[in-house]
């Protein structure tokens, strides 16, 4: 009883905050996907968490919110109805088949939304045009530990109110096969992690030309669609954490925000590998 009151009274503050700033979106218009099915391998304990999260920021906000673990929702005819899809600490191959593979990426053709949480930069390893969307793959990550991330642009609405030196304990995801476009908005301070063990000359090898920054948070407009994510939020208890859930909840805002119709007459591709339609050179 004693956690739901404090779960309760973290909402309620965060909700009062966020609601007095006025934020431009209709959220009665605004209907998310939360979609939650892993592949093979390991499975974060955070996903009902964030789960139930989302949730209550969508009761709090007035957003609709749906969730499943059913590769089947990726539909043309079912995903025109979202504003955006989160997927939380997905893992792996999420689908189950190169149609549903093909539903996602023309949803985001279509000028769809989506926001990315933890271990997102771990699914879908083997399929080039989600890694793009992402900004790249899994590579590692050393054991989980009190860190320091930097705001590189504080005045980003997903950053709003954050700190611009936020120190928490998570995850400094690495990733590989990097991608030039997604706008970094937020840093691992790299010096504020622990090399006095076996993962320090990972962690060197890891952060590659990279010095003392690496990429913590991103947006992307890719593809036709509009996304966001964030490294952070391996812990469950971060999905009841105030800061934790503003910044979800404002990077949720962003997207929401730029989304302004799913029109899937300007999808185009017809495979899931079909070369993606970079804008013409001037």
């Amino acid at each position: 009883m004693k956690r739901f009151l404090t779960v309760l009274l973290t909402f309620l503050t965060l909700s009062t905050t966020l609601s007095q700033a006025g934020d431009g979106v209709n959220w009665k218009k605004v209907k998310v996907l939360v979609y939650t099915k892993n592949g093979k391998g390991y499975v974060h304990d955070n996903i009902p968490f964030a789960v139930q999260c989302i949730q209550q920021l969508g009761r709090e906000h007035g957003f609709a919110v749906d969730v499943s673990d059913q590769p089947t929702v990726f539909t043309e005819a079912n995903l025109r109805q979202y504003t955006l899809l989160i997927f939380p600490s997905t893992n792996n191959d999420v689908f189950d088949t190169d149609e549903q593979r093909l539903q996602f990426r023309r949803y985001i053709e279509a000028g769809g939304g989506f926001v990315g949480i933890h271990s997102v930069m771990g699914t879908e390893r083997n399929w080039t045009w989600f890694k793009r969307m992402l900004g790249g793959t899994f590579a590692w990550h050393p054991k989980f530990q009190p860190l320091r991330l930097v705001a590189l642009d504080p005045a980003h609405p997903s950053l709003e109110g954050l700190p611009k030196i936020w120190e928490k304990q998570d995850e400094c995801y690495f990733g590989k096969e990097l991608a030039p476009g997604p706008t970094v908005i937020m840093a691992h301070d790299l010096t504020s992690l622990n090399y006095s063990d076996a993962d320090g000359d990972k962690i060197r090898a890891n952060a590659g030309t990279f010095k003392d920054l690496y990429p913590a948070v991103w947006h992307y407009r890719y593809d036709g669609g509009y996304t966001w994510c964030t490294a952070l939020g391996h812990d469950k208890k971060d999905y009841s954490e105030p800061t934790f859930v503003r910044h979800l909840f404002q990077g949720i805002r962003f997207v929401a925000g730029q989304v302004k119709k799913v029109d899937f007459s300007r999808a185009y591709a017809t495979s899931r590998d079909e070369a993606v339609r970079w804008p013409a050179l001037p």
